[in-house]
């Protein structure tokens, strides 16, 4: 049978939908989404509304899990009876302007960004608040709208479906499980095939590492592409430029290897005929690359030679909020220069040893900070990191990049198979782009290299995230 066969993707998203409605003690609200634009630069911002959606789709989620209490992202979406101030939902999340906002361009210049947050149905009109963290990692109100989805203005009937999902992993009825939807993006018709495959290998392949290995039937996967005319997607710094329905692209805030897509309207749009709470997109290109924001999407290329890193390291980002713990490769963030205690569960800026986040995974008698070879890491690192640069500059081939991370990556684990406190949880000096200032969990750790595991700190945070979703209490 043809891996498209339309009567097996019928099947399997009629059965998912049954499941759905079988699982649930009630019938699921619908699924507001709200649009709006965010704008500003380094000194301000601004929000305005665009328009409210009701989505083709049920809302996914477990109506007895509306609160957010991971305390994670930039950003805070609450949904509460604008009368009696009661919290209906929350999530955390985090947004590319917040990124964009802290890039030398942003001093200069205003730029708008499109950004939706999404939530169940009330029945009653809404307060939908915007918060945002301040110095002191507290939530304050940044923006507040009102919103009556029965209003006459609501977007309530959509287009017919452009392509039917692909249903990778079903475990179980939505609500009680976490739906992944994996996008693709510069898939040609031809290549609608290839897309399903690699979309399935990089699932398998994240099931197999732990947290998400133990907790697979805690997940739904589904699959979902419109082709494009051209395969792959734009690289501006190499001066290819294709039109992609996604709009993914490499270079993103002129990094070489940062891919995202700004057009969160083609993306929602799409997303919005399957299940999902989270999403990560698949480009059809062989150059390394990809980019994570929590609560938003995440992306890899398929076809690099490290897209089974990429996959799980982005998703790492966009899942649980996971700080990158590398320092030693570029980015276009600019640094304020003060040392503030990250909101990611796995950094730190070691305020307090006695008080650090982490304390309960590192052993009694432990140095804080905890030694570790970086000396001699950080001299391997500035060769590696030239040569890197050079061969980029040069548009040398793939295969000569993929050599020289195997290479780096074999000098890392020799160096540390020989420090003495590899494998246990401490506070490790360099991290969230910074070598110092900033201090992480292990001394390895997929969110640092390109190892194959989370250290221990990542892995509880993933699963906190798995539980908001799909907690014992919603497992069937």
């Amino acid at each position: 049978m043809s891996l498209f066969c339309p009567r097996f993707i019928l099947a399997g998203f009629a059965l998912a939908a049954g499941l759905a409605q079988a699982g649930a003690a009630v019938p699921a609200p619908a699924t507001v989404r709200l649009d709006y634009q965010h704008s500003g630069n380094t000194l301000a911002e601004q929000y305005a509304i665009e328009r409210v959606v009701i989505e083709p789709l049920p809302w996914p989620g477990d109506m007895a899990r509306t609160l957010d209490d991971s305390d994670r992202g930039v950003n805070r979406v609450e949904v509460v009876d604008p009368k009696t101030g009661e919290l209906l939902y929350s999530r955390g999340f985090s947004t590319i302007f917040a990124e964009w906002r802290s890039t030398d361009e942003a001093k200069g210049l205003s730029r708008a960004f499109q950004e939706s947050v999404r939530f169940p149905k009330f029945d009653k009109p809404v307060r939908v608040r915007i918060l945002k963290r301040d110095e002191r990692n507290a939530f304050s109100v940044v923006w507040s709208v009102d919103v009556d989805a029965d209003a006459p203005d609501v977007v309530r009937r959509q287009p017919p479906a452009p392509a039917k999902p692909i249903p990778i992993r079903v475990s179980g009825a939505s609500p009680g499980k976490v739906d992944l939807l994996i996008l693709g993006d510069g898939y040609t018709a031809a290549e609608m095939a290839k897309f399903e495959v690699s979309a399935r290998m990089l699932a398998e392949h994240l099931f197999k590492v732990a947290p998400f290995r133990e907790r697979a039937k805690d997940f739904n996967v589904w699959a979902l592409a419109l082709p494009t005319r051209e395969s792959g997607v734009s690289r501006p710094s190499t001066g290819v430029h294709h039109a992609s329905p996604l709009g993914t692209r490499y270079d993103i805030f002129g990094s070489e290897r940062y891919v995202l897509t700004v057009d969160n309207r083609a993306l929602r749009e799409l997303a919005q005929y399957a299940p999902y709470e989270f999403i990560e997109i698949l480009v059809n290109n062989d150059t390394y690359g990809g980019g994570g924001i929590f609560g938003q999407f995440s992306t890899a290329a398929a076809n690099s030679d490290w897209a089974n890193y990429l996959f799980v390291h982005e998703f790492g980002h966009h899942f649980a909020g996971l700080a990158d713990e590398y320092y030693t490769s570029p980015v276009a963030y600019q640094s304020n220069g003060e040392r503030l205690e990250p909101w990611e569960p796995n950094a730190t800026a070691l305020r307090d040893p006695a008080k650090l986040k982490w304390k309960s995974h590192v052993k009694a008698g432990t140095a804080l900070p905890t030694p570790w070879p970086k000396a001699e890491y950080d001299e391997h690192a500035r060769g590696y990191q030239k040569t890197r640069a050079e061969l980029r500059a040069a548009n040398r081939p793939e295969s000569e990049m993929s050599a020289l991370f195997k290479a780096d990556l074999e000098h890392t684990r020799e160096l540390f198979s020989r420090a003495p406190h590899q494998h246990q949880a401490g506070a490790f000096e360099g991290a969230n782009y910074e070598a110092t200032g900033y201090y992480r969990p292990e001394m390895q750790c997929i969110m640092f290299d390109r190892s194959d595991d989370f250290c221990s700190v990542c892995r509880e945070a993933i699963g906190g995230i798995i539980d908001l979703y799909a907690g014992p209490a919603a497992r069937k």
